[in-house]
């Protein structure tokens, strides 16, 4: 800028010489003024989350450099730090970017910023990774093959064409092969594949898409593919290469083989979903009688033509997490019956991995594609374990050399009102933390910082959490402790859990049940045991998901669970208050007569139903409609339990609103026997399926007292058995039958909270994996008035408890 300026004494300052002023010449001078230098400012962002094995620190660096920005940015023992330096505006357009645009994958939970002393630097630098620090940092989850890594598969100009290990910085393995944080290729699975040239040059490459990608590799220096046939009493030698052992596994699979397929978290086995001879030979070879088998489909539009397809099941399917999705089955689906029998739903995944990508493309249609264990056992993810037990239910064996240190089944979700609701929560979801806050005036569980909580869970559907500083990381599925390699599998997954978390508890939390094998395990530990009623944890999971303290009206209803009295419960209304809770009331009960086995049989709950609601003649009632579906028991049969009935032998009564699904279920010829968890109740959803949502209910009563509320389906089962005497038709006694349960359970609900003054109600247990009842029961509260609260993070089942009991025992150490 130029300035004349006068020097004479009478104007200091003149910007221009006025018309009437007179000067000599020499009294003006130019002088040339300069803007002054901005300050040079610099800030510090300590950031906790999904930053680590996501593409976050090259795309701080683009961000930093587009804004001509000095500093570093640094994988921490917490997360990352980001140090920028430079002008005011280019820092606040950094952090606001940083905030508003992060990578697909990237997600952050925590932000810490301070100023501190410019360096005078004038690089962006990515340095290498921290190791310091108490806190650990977040663990990415598995995720699917992203878009750009599809489109490279396929085109066979790319160096990575057809190669089955294909992944970048925003897709690929992660939880399941990470040994240690921070997460870096040398405390991973990949560790032993030393990269080429050109995988290298990539991976220090800040503006390649696989910089610092851990499993970085090609067909050069990465793993590889190799089919084992399991025909006996020699196998022949491994087939290797890019390209054979894909083809010749489609092949098998085509002509009706098995084939066991080493994934992201594990084992699967697979065969065409269209072939009943195929499915019915794969489930005799695994011990799977009844349960439903996932389905693998090569993309949404053969999805759509096996069910009907919503929006938010849509999104579901193509998301990172690429979860085994229940959707409504289509008439003339096309697969074999015994895919999914007595279901309404189908279980539908797309390819979430490269290999599954390069079986599709030749050709095949939907496959069968389920965990590939025995009965009972844990995941088969090690190759030595795959070539001892695979090889007499698998034709042949689609192997890779990368190993699995985490194994990981693969989630199952439904949607519910356009949210994924998990019912197991597994690959793609663990082991991403949940928030646990708002519970003391504001401030994440006050006066438990620093204390660190290990919860343990239940016996089904098995899970751990870990909660510390008002947050709470839950394990994946770790499946049912009855079977022996099943708890092994459990204590292996807990220390492994802990040491990626360097997490040394202080209290251990666990069911009330003193038999449960997760509670003798808590109390081996050796530390202080917090036990907590199975039910109570069910609604504090709910209420740790909505930042709910309480008091607040729980409905859990389930299949069984340990009562505080010692009894049987399972249809419970409660009144939950942060660690407390109260049993407003619950299920009229009945004698559960020969005690785990009446969860099995289901002709056991319906007698007992049926003779407390109709008394003498009862045997004639609940036999007179068996079939050679649902064959009625044996007059000796009968005899021993009207006898352990009178002598209360083996009869716990129970309160269980599943054993009740269970008892109509087979007043109606649907079930006889429950060959894996829930299927009689999943048989009477089924036939309730094409009937109108709100149909007219039977009789029931909601009773008290003065003390407590008194459920009682009685009057129900004598109008359903009214019903099918007059040969009504099972889906129309179905549908009723679940109106009647919903406003059953709206009005118990209604006449605890209303007095109370209470205004939200959660839902939980397993009942609520029920789509039909939960939709219905969810419209009836909110009709009246209610917020309803149910599970949109963690299972609603047992994989909910460990969350819950955590919560609950946080809340008794601030009591204390």
């Amino acid at each position: 800028m130029l300035r004349l300026a006068c020097r004479a004494a009478c104007c200091t300052v003149c910007v221009c010489r006025p018309a009437n002023m007179q000067r000599p010449a020499g009294y003006w001078k130019i002088e040339v003024v300069l803007p002054a230098k901005p300050a040079t400012l610099r800030r510090r962002l300590d950031l906790r989350g999904q930053v680590q094995g996501v593409g976050f620190r090259p795309y701080v660096y683009r961000l930093a450099t587009t804004h001509a920005l000095a500093g570093f940015v640094a994988n921490s023992s917490n997360g990352a730090s980001i140090e920028v330096e430079g002008v005011a505006a280019a820092l606040e357009s950094f952090e606001r970017e940083l905030r508003s645009q992060l990578p697909p994958l990237a997600r952050v939970s925590e932000w810490a910023c301070a100023d501190v002393p410019p360096r005078g630097e004038t690089v962006f630098r990515i340095r290498a990774s921290e190791a310091d620090g108490q806190r650990r940092p977040e663990v990415t989850p598995d995720a699917a093959t992203c878009a750009d890594c599809r489109r490279e598969l396929f085109d066979p100009a790319d160096r990575r064409y057809q190669y089955p290990f294909i992944n970048c910085t925003n897709c690929g393995p992660r939880y399941s092969i990470i040994r240690d944080v921070p997460y870096d290729r040398p405390q991973t699975t990949m560790a032993v594949f030393e990269m080429c040239p050109p995988c290298q040059r990539e991976y220090d490459e800040p503006g390649d898409r696989r910089f610092h990608a851990q499993p970085n590799a090609c067909a050069d220096c990465g793993p590889q593919l190799q089919l084992v046939r399991c025909e006996l009493p020699s196998r022949p030698p491994p087939e290797r290469g890019r390209e054979l052992p894909v083809r010749e596994a489609a092949k098998l699979l085509r002509d009706g083989a098995i084939v066991a397929v080493k994934g992201i978290g594990g084992y699967h086995l697979a065969c065409r979903a269209d072939r009943e001879d195929a499915v019915q030979r794969l489930r005799q070879r695994k011990l799977r009688d009844g349960k439903p088998l996932g389905i693998m489909v090569p993309n949404v539009e053969i999805a759509r033509r096996l069910c009907r397809i919503a929006a938010a099941d849509a999104d579901a399917l193509t998301s990172p997490a690429a979860p085994i999705v229940l959707m409504p089955r289509n008439a003339g689906h096309g697969l074999a019956p015994s895919v999914a029998a007595g279901c309404s739903d189908f279980g539908v995944m797309l390819p979430y991995a490269p290999l599954h990508h390069l079986l599709f493309a030749e050709g095949l249609g939907p496959l069968v594609m389920t965990s590939a264990n025995l009965a009972g056992q844990p995941l088969t993810y090690r190759d030595e374990d795959a070539l001892n037990e695979m090889t007499d239910v698998a034709d042949a064996l689609l192997m890779h050399d990368r190993a699995i240190f985490r194994p990981i089944d693969d989630s199952v979700v439904f949607t519910f009102r356009d949210e994924t609701v998990p019912l197991r929560r597994a690959r793609g979801y663990a082991p991403r933390p949940l928030p646990v806050a708002g519970f003391a005036d504001g401030e994440p569980l006050a006066g438990v910082r620093g204390r660190r909580i290990l919860a343990v869970g239940g016996e089904l559907k098995s899970t751990v959490c870990l909660l510390t500083g008002g947050e709470a990381v839950l394990s994946e599925h770790l499946g049912d402790l009855g079977h022996a390699d099943t708890f092994r599998h459990f204590t292996r997954a807990v220390d492994r859990l802990r040491a990626l978390f360097a997490f040394t508890p202080d209290v251990v939390a666990c069911d009330l049940h003193p038999r449960y094998l997760a509670t003798e395990y808590a109390h081996r530990l050796g530390l202080p045991v917090v036990a907590v009623q199975h039910h109570h944890a069910h609604i504090a999971s709910v209420m740790a998901e909505w930042g709910e303290s309480g008091p607040i009206v729980g409905l859990a209803c389930d299949g069984t669970g340990f009562g505080a009295d010692h009894s049987v419960w399972g249809g419970e209304l409660l009144l939950c208050d942060r660690g407390d809770f109260e049993r407003l009331g619950h299920l009229d009960c009945f004698p559960l007569v020969g005690g785990d086995i009446a969860a099995i049989e289901t002709w056991r709950p319906a007698a007992a139903l049926v003779r407390a609601a109709c008394g003498d003649g009862w045997p004639e009632l609940l036999c007179r409609e068996s079939s050679d579906r649902c064959p009625a028991p044996g007059r000796e049969a009968l005899d021993v339990f009207a006898a352990q009935v009178a002598g209360e032998i083996n009869a716990p009564p129970t309160s269980s609103l599943g054993r009740v699904f269970d008892a109509v279920s087979f007043l109606l010829g649907l079930c006889p026997r429950n060959r894996h968890e829930a299927e009689a109740a999943m048989a009477l959803e089924a036939s309730a399926a094409g009937e109108a949502a709100a149909v007219e209910p039977f009789a029931y009563e909601v009773r008290t007292d003065g003390t407590e509320y008194r459920l009682s389906v009685l009057p129900a089962i004598r109008d359903i058995l009214d019903a099918r005497d007059r040969r009504v038709s099972q889906a129309h006694i179905a549908a009723r039958f679940h109106e009647t349960m919903a406003r059953m359970l709206a009005e118990a609900a209604r006449c605890a909270a209303r007095p109370r003054r209470i205004t939200r109600v959660a839902l939980s247990g397993g009942c609520f994996a029920n789509r039909r009842l939960l939709t219905r029961l969810t419209d009836l509260l909110e009709g009246d008035g209610f917020e309803v609260l149910y599970q949109r993070h963690v299972p609603c089942g047992d994989g909910g408890l460990a969350l819950g009991q955590a919560l609950i025992a946080a809340w008794r150490l601030m009591r204390a």
